[in-house]
């Protein structure tokens, strides 16, 4: 569900989730492995704050 909402917002900002890792200095693959993990609540904050959103976004349904 995390990621996909990832997904969903990099698209809507013309933006590979490569390219997200990069600018938020996360390792290449670090937000593709959250489909099978969790984030650390400060790296899910990270994606929040650079899109505007808060962290609750990710966690709803």
């Amino acid at each position: 569900m995390i990621l996909k909402k990832i997904d969903e917002l990099a698209k809507q900002h013309d933006m590979s989730i490569t390219a997200l890792e990069k600018k938020l200095s996360f390792g290449n693959g670090t937000i593709r492995s959250w489909d099978k993990c969790s984030p650390s609540i400060e790296k899910l904050k990270k994606v929040a704050d650079y899109f505007g959103v808060t962290v609750d976004y990710f966690l709803e349904e």
